[in-house]
């Protein structure tokens, strides 16, 4: 089954509106639209909060959020949109510090409230936005979610109902947990949530597959948990949604080589894994982030933006056959198109050696993640964490992105 272009996702910060926060260098301008494909849209930022979006009560701000929708539908990208983060008039506890200022985490205090935001928000992009993800990180060490897991059951069960009310064709992302690590292991969260009915709420299980500080080989046994915590509940056969994913902190690539190799191994490896979309974060600066697709002029692409669109060149419109580690760690991604083609992407993240290509690949090309080829026969290559497409003599890639939105994917055993 092929690889979508909805694997892709991204997140966008400053399109629509000018940052709020400090940067250094300042940004002061608006992001211009990327020059990549950006298949998948997630909205999080200030803007799509309901704190924004109704911050005093029944008093509506769609401004942002409507120019938003407007560029999505212009560049053909689909949205996900959040729903969370309690206005303060709202708030259980509109005092409590949070990420977003005092009250946001907490749940809101009248339920009647949250019912009125979620009914409000899908009525008004009914036929608009078909796909709706519930809070965010809500294990995360109580900056962006400090209720029980209860009142989110209460709160992913509400906002589910009035969404499939509205429009039943709406797509519905559980609340997504992060990391695995700390005093609030996220797949300890979702095993819980999962445990108490929430995958009822949901029809498909979110999470933000963070390893940093990690390669994204350490991705691979995490998804593998989370979706060992999916079966255990009768919920593996629903779509698993890498809702975020990046690198945080301090700053620990000596190249930027290296950080375009780390978005490449994470796309190549979450579909491998199991994981149908991956929505990176993200495209312009925001703080933070350590892995930038674009110059400080949120336009002109770095090596890691480059790769981000190669590999989507790679990938979509493909079905990945295998994809394995061997004994020496070395990284082998079998690929097969229509009319014949075969490619194998191949890297090792630990070290630089010389690849003996096996005679029946007929190797007469290679790609790396800046576009640009070698051809000829190969009977050896040098391989590095940077990785390689190796293509056969009937092979070439299309360097247009299919245009398929299709969910379907091919399953891969390791």
């Amino acid at each position: 089954m092929e690889i979508p272009a909805t694997l892709f996702g991204m997140h966008l910060h400053h399109v629509a509106t000018t940052p709020t926060y400090r940067t250094d260098p300042p940004i002061t301008e608006k992001t211009p639209w990327p020059s990549v494909p950006i298949p998948t849209w997630r909205l999080v930022a200030a803007y799509v909060d309901w704190f924004a979006l109704e911050p005093r009560k029944g008093e509506w701000n769609f401004q942002i959020l409507d120019k938003s929708l407007e560029l999505a539908e212009k560049h053909q990208v689909e949205p996900l949109m959040y729903l969370g983060f309690s206005p303060r008039w709202a708030s259980e506890r509109p005092d409590e510090p949070s990420a977003y200022g005092p009250g946001k985490a907490a749940p809101p205090q009248n339920i009647e409230d949250w019912r009125n935001y979620v009914r409000t928000v899908a009525t008004r992009y009914k036929g608009r936005i078909h796909y709706y993800e519930l809070w965010n990180e809500p294990n995360g060490y109580k900056r962006f979610y400090t209720g029980t897991i209860a009142e989110m059951l209460e709160l992913s069960r509400e906002a589910y109902q009035i969404l499939k009310e509205v429009d039943p064709t709406i797509t519905v992302v559980s609340p997504s947990a992060t990391g695995d690590w700390g005093s609030s292991p996220g797949v300890e969260w979702l095993d819980e949530f999962l445990s108490q009915g929430g995958g009822d709420y949901a029809d498909v299980i979110g999470y933000h597959f963070y390893v940093m500080p990690g390669p994204p080989e350490n991705m691979v046994p995490l998804i593998q948990k989370v979706k060992a915590v999916m079966a255990k509940y009768g919920q593996n056969d629903k779509p698993l949604w890498n809702t975020e994913c990046s690198w945080l902190g301090a700053p620990v690539f000596s190249s930027e080589d290296k950080t375009a190799a780390y978005v490449a191994r994470s796309y190549v490896l979450n579909w491998a894994t199991g994981v149908e979309r991956l929505y990176w974060f993200g495209w312009d600066s925001t703080s933070g982030v350590q892995i930038h697709l674009t110059r400080s002029d949120q336009e002109t692409l770095t090596p890691a933006g480059v790769a981000y669109a190669e590999v989507q060149k790679w990938l979509v419109g493909a079905q990945m056959k295998s994809c394995e580690s061997r004994s020496d760690q070395t990284w082998i991604c079998s690929l097969e198109r229509d009319r014949d083609y075969r490619g194998w992407i191949v890297w090792n993240p630990q070290q630089e050696l010389m690849f003996s290509v096996p005679e029946d690949w007929e190797i007469e090309g290679v790609r790396d993640l800046m576009g640009d080829q070698d051809t000829g026969s190969k009977d050896s290559v040098k391989i590095s964490p940077t990785p390689i497409l190796l293509e056969n003599r009937t092979s070439a890639v299309n360097p247009d992105i299919p245009s398929s939105l299709s969910s379907e994917r091919s399953r891969v055993n390791f």
